[in-house]
C-alpha cells in the first residue's frame, strides 16, 4: 500500500469555504487503476493557519506515479487552477509514504 498526501496551510477564516470547493471538485480517481481511497483531513488550527491534507490511498508505489501521468491527473489539476488564492498560504507540500506494517 502507497499514501500520498498533499498538507494545505488554509488562510484563517477560510476553512468553511475551502471544504465544499473540495467536495465540488472532480478527481477523476475512481478512473485510476490502483486507487483505493481519498480523504480530505482538517487538522490543527493556529493563529497563522488551519491545516488540511488531502489523503489518498494506492496499491502500489506504481500505481500512484501511473495516476500522474494520467490523462485523469491532467483533468483534475486543470481544475486546481480555478481555487481561490486568497485560501493558501503557500503552495501544498507533498509526502508520500510507503506502508510498512
Amino acid at each position: 500500500m502507497f499514501l500520498a498526501m498533499n498538507r494545505f496551510r488554509i488562510a484563517p477564516g477560510q476553512e468553511e469555504a475551502f471544504v465544499p470547493h473540495w467536495r465540488k471538485r472532480n478527481s477523476y480517481l475512481s478512473e485510476v487503476p490502483g486507487f483505493v481511497s481519498f480523504n480530505l483531513l482538517r487538522g490543527d488550527t493556529t493563529a497563522e493557519r488551519t491545516l488540511f491534507a488531502s489523503h489518498t490511498v494506492w496499491e502500489s508505489e506504481q500505481a500512484f506515479a501511473a495516476w500522474t501521468q494520467s490523462d485523469a491527473f491532467r483533468k483534475a489539476h486543470m481544475a486546481a487552477g480555478q481555487s481561490p488564492r486568497d485560501f493558501y498560504l503557500g503552495p501544498p507540500q507533498l509526502e508520500l509514504f510507503e506502508a510498512v506494517l
